[in-house]
């Protein structure tokens, strides 16, 4: 792909978030902004600027004439979609606190959410998501309306559906922005937080701004770029590197479909830009692993040769290590072999961002050796959200590379990962005792990850508080534990349990798709989803993990396992919605069968 000049867009101007959205409309009204598909016409419709500053002029005039005040929270519970932009634009030229939420959200977090936050406007999907909702909400007196973006039925009368909500609104044809401070609060974003209660993080225009514009210093971004929108814009990540990002810098975002036509949707579309989390290039890597077991012994050794000579080729570019024979057969296999895996990619991505939680090393390096332009960064919601992040021409998969421009770093106490920068939030949503226990007195972000720094480049070696202290006094990290047990395909998810025992255990997920296709081969004992408990097919899988954990001390050894077929999810409550483990709400829900796995003992 050939590029024309870049045209990013200062964050130093007036009128904050709004503002960049009204500029970037005056600068190239005519560029496509968003692709969206139609699911009426079945096909992928674009949006231009000057579409979307028409659409945010309507959704302004019906907010203007909800009788709102400056200042006032109002919330939206959508998918990805352009809706969704032009809520949050049209809100934030206002003055309102914009109050994202996850779209498949419990109806209590929600209550809880709304409530905390006095909410006044509430966007959401359509009539069905209501009635889902509506027992909770139902004497919030605060929320004087929900608009629901594909009708309401018969849903009481403070619902509206959006086309009918439109209609109302009042104006003068021109966008409205009164934000006259940047570090005036544009939105509270609740931590998804693996234990307890969320928390609402408070951003103000300058923290998202300035964290936008950091990371388009680290990475050329041009307006023929096109981004793949799929991770919740709910979350950080999502919303200043997919959304803001790509608005100040003039490219395109396309939103994704869903999770499950994600595959599709990357052919289809063939994003140059790529924003992921782990959970997704696992997910890609266990199917490669599943479709290479499945070939012959000679291509599964081509493959391993392709993997091999691409980490070659890539470690001698980035100056990590010394010139191998084997890069010299790259060329060759990376229009053999590799190029077909990237396909499925779409073919065109030249940035592959990974974030939100580590990758496995092994996962990275096939990636990477397969020619995908993969650069892992790190960050918090707290932080706008990004912290550091490698450089496609300075990359050290190890590592979580450099602190962004004007993010300053170091290591507290425990070895802590302390930061300090413009992006860090104003403090939690009144919870000043919470904003006190991670904001210092000198203004440094208490992380609660365990890091080193290694020639300036972070590396995160664990959570301060994630570490399993077992009977015998020995300390060991779950998360480095699970994903080498992920690295097999047959296990979709997994989660390593000993605090304060003998031996440590491990609840796996099982692809059982995969499992009915090998089950009675090899050293998968013959079984279906109903009988993983039957001691045969346990101490299979236990033999099966042993070889992926020899890199870990002897006591960090899972002894006895629990299996599954039921995945984990943010619908069922076991995940966050950045796809991490709720440690303790699946300990809770697997007592009984964690007690089992002790017996005896």
């Amino acid at each position: 792909m050939s590029h024309g000049q870049s045209d990013v867009i200062a964050p130093h101007l007036p009128g904050g978030l709004p503002g960049l959205f009204r500029e970037r409309v005056r600068r190239t009204p005519d560029g496509v902004a968003y692709r969206q598909f139609d699911d009426s016409a079945r096909r992928w419709q674009t949006i231009s600027w000057a579409h979307a500053y028409e659409a945010v002029v309507s959704w302004q005039q019906a907010l203007r004439g909800e009788g709102l005040q400056r200042g006032d929270r109002v919330a939206v519970m959508l998918p990805n979609c352009c809706e969704w932009i032009y809520f949050d634009q049209a809100a934030l030229g206002l003055g309102l606190i914009v109050v994202p939420l996850y779209f498949n959200d419990r109806p209590d977090n929600v209550r809880y959410i709304l409530e905390q936050t006095e909410s006044r406007i509430f966007l959401i999907a359509d009539g069905a998501q209501w009635s889902i909702l509506a027992e909770s909400l139902a004497d919030l007196s605060g929320l004087i309306r929900v608009i629901c973006v594909k009708g309401a039925g018969a849903a009481g009368e403070r619902v509206r559906p959006l086309r009918e909500w439109l209609t109302k609104g009042t104006g003068d044809g021109h966008m409205e922005v009164v934000v006259e401070r940047p570090e005036e609060l544009a939105t509270i974003v609740y931590t998804s937080g693996t234990v307890g209660r969320p928390k609402g993080v408070m951003l103000s225009h300058n923290n998202i701004l300035s964290n936008a514009y950091a990371c388009l210093e680290y990475y050329r971004i041009y307006p023929d770029d096109l981004f793949l929108s799929f991770l919740p814009l709910s979350h950080m990540l999502e919303r200043t590197v997919g959304c803001y990002v790509p608005m100040m810098a003039g490219a395109q975002v396309a939103f994704a479909r869903s999770i499950p036509q994600l595959a599709e949707d990357l052919v289809t579309i063939s994003p140059t830009i790529f924003v992921s989390v782990p959970r997704i290039y696992e997910r890609i890597y266990g199917k490669i692993q599943a479709q290479l077991a499945e070939r012959s012994a000679l291509a599964r050794i081509l493959f391993g040769v392709a993997v091999a000579a691409g980490w070659a080729d890539f470690r001698r570019r980035q100056r990590l290590g010394p010139w191998r024979p084997v890069g010299l057969l790259w060329p060759l296999l990376r229009s053999a072999i590799a190029a077909r895996v990237l396909a499925r990619l779409g073919g065109r991505i030249r940035v592959a961002v990974c974030g939100g939680a580590p990758l496995s090393a092994e996962i990275a390096r096939i990636f990477v050796g397969l020619g995908l332009p993969l650069v892992q960064g790190y960050g918090m919601t707290e932080a706008s959200p990004v912290v550091s992040a490698n450089l496609l021409e300075n990359n050290d998969p190890s590592s979580v590379g450099l602190a962004l421009p004007g993010v300053e770093i170091r290591l507290g106490e425990g070895s802590e990962l302390l930061a300090r920068g413009p992006g860090v939030m104003l403090g939690y949503w009144r919870n000043e005792e919470a904003t006190t226990q991670v904001i210092d007195a000198e203004g440094w972000l208490h992380s609660g990850d365990r890091a080193e720094l290694r020639d300036g480049r972070i590396v995160i070696t664990g959570r301060l508080k994630d570490i399993i202290v077992m009977s015998n006094g020995e300390k060991v990290s779950p998360a480095d534990m699970e994903l080498a047990i992920c690295t097999d395909p047959l296990i979709e998810q997994a989660l390593v349990y000993g605090e304060g025992r003998p031996f440590l255990v491990a609840l796996l997920v099982i692809d059982s798709d995969l499992w009915r296709r090998h089950a009675g081969s090899g050293d998968l004992p013959q079984g279906t989803a109903t009988a993983f408990d039957t001691p045969g097919v346990t101490d299979a899988i236990c033999r099966r993990i042993a070889p992926l954990l020899n890199n870990f001390p002897g006591y960090a050894q899972v002894r006895r396992v629990y299996l599954t077929a039921e995945p984990w999810t943010v619908e069922n409550g076991m995940l966050t919605p950045t796809l991490k483990l709720r440690r303790t709400r699946i300990y809770d829900h697997y007592h009984d069968e964690i007690q089992l796995l002790y017996e005896g003992h």
